[in-house]
């Protein structure tokens, strides 16, 4: 059995390999696929390789995988924290890398099928282009701004409407050229956000964990589509703590000695879009009615908006552990609006529309069943309020010992 650690870089990998409790350099390859095949065929099914998780990493794995018995990737910021070195050459860091697997300290990471990680290449992509467009309209903004213009009296100022009203501003020429190809620019990014949510909504259609997942209210497609991207498999999480921690919502906690354990801010150690994607959704929950709206409003008053907010994001998360988990529903979900999400993505998916002549009896229906909904997670809101209402927060019990007992005890007898 062999033992082989690479490290790689963006031209090239260096190679060290243990076979019998002794470890070796085994060269280098060059990071092309012609040279990663040849280095492949080399393998056999008894060999162990590791590799730190890179750009490129995702790739080579599964080149190797093919000849490999097993291939594994290791968690860099972990694998730094535990073989830190004085000297540091390409050498050692493959060196250190087959040692870990070869003792089993080795940190490793989970590597996504096929399926997921194109998910996750698709809400990347949605996320950068609408991250680019929010720069583009800030730019607009910042012109307005200099120059002393006041705000668009129009909700939409990238609209038909506003666009109208930016056009007869009076801007100096350099100005308008400027906000002219900031438009342009606008509105491709838009043209490639509107294909690439296009493939999202056929994507969540077919997906049941998503569809699960936008019962709760607050949770869109985008957010629910991030959230199966990022977690991949459900199952390989035994709880729903381990999930929080996997998204970087647990508090960070310091304990010493007899001292008791301290709790600070969360970790943010894990996945940061789909944390921030959660705060979003919890952001949106806050306004609708309910048990988890009535949660935030019990740790606002407590510990301040920011707080209670990343605590219900963490809360979330919770839930949506135990929904996929255990396939079923969001037992406070609005039946109307969940309907409304999902037709939503069969339009946005090109699904022909349902056009014809509705009544007023129809509307009618309809504002009658979401008052009953929202009646209903009132009702929650307000039980949720009244079993809590008693709870007060505890501090924990400091821990004693043997020697602190006996010291106390020393301290109370008479001189």
């Amino acid at each position: 059995m062999r033992y082989i650690g690479l490290d790689v870089h963006r031209t090239f990998a260096e190679v060290a390999m243990i076979e019998e409790g002794r470890s070796r350099r085994a060269g280098r390859f060059a990071t092309t696929a012609e040279a990663l095949r040849r280095f492949a065929t080399t393998l056999t099914p008894e060999d162990h390789v590791v590799l730190e998780a890179t750009c490129n990493t995702e790739a080579i794995a599964r080149v190797l995988q093919q000849h490999a018995g097993r291939v594994v990737i290791s968690n860099p910021l972990r694998t730094r924290a535990i073989a830190d070195a004085k000297i540091k050459t390409d050498k050692i860091d493959a060196t250190v890398l087959a040692q870990l697997l070869a003792s089993g300290f080795l940190p490793e990471v989970w590597l996504p099928d096929e399926e997921t990680a194109r998910r996750r290449r698709q809400v990347a992509r949605r996320a950068q282009v609408v991250r680019q467009r929010t720069q583009v309209k800030n730019q607009i903004h910042a012109i307005l701004h200099r120059n002393l213009v006041p705000p668009c009296p129009y909700a939409d100022l990238f609209g038909k409407v506003g666009r109208a009203w930016l056009a007869s501003q009076p801007l100096p020429a350099d100005e308008q050229q400027t906000v002219a190809s900031l438009l342009r620019t606008l509105d491709q990014f838009t043209a490639e956000v509107v294909g690439i949510e296009r493939d999202l909504a056929e994507e969540t259609l077919a997906c049941g964990p998503a569809r699960r997942l936008m019962t709760i209210p607050g949770v869109d497609a985008a957010i629910a589509m991030t959230l199966v991207a990022a977690v991949g498999e459900i199952a390989r999480f035994s709880s729903a703590q381990k999930l929080v921690s996997y998204l970087g919502l647990d508090p960070r906690v310091r304990q010493s000695g007899l001292h008791p354990a301290t709790h600070g801010r969360i970790s943010k150690q894990g996945h940061t879009h789909a944390r921030s994607m959660l705060v979003q959704a919890a952001w949106a929950v806050t306004k609708t009615p309910g048990p988890l709206r009535a949660f935030f409003l019990r740790l606002r008053a407590r510990r301040g908006t920011q707080i209670a907010v990343v605590a219900t994001a963490r809360k979330l998360a919770v839930l949506v552990w135990h929904l996929w988990s255990k396939e079923q529903d969001y037992l406070w979900a609005r039946p109307s609006l969940t309907a409304t999400k999902l037709r939503t993505l069969e339009l946005r998916a090109g699904r022909p529309a349902r056009r014809g002549r509705r009544g007023p009896t129809v509307n009618d229906r309809i504002q009658s069943l979401r008052k009953q909904e929202l009646a209903i997670g009132e009702q929650a809101e307000r039980a949720y309020a009244a079993a809590v209402a008693r709870w007060q927060p505890r501090r924990p019990a400091r821990q004693k010992s043997m020697g602190v007992s006996a010291a106390k005890e020393e301290r109370t007898q008479p001189c």
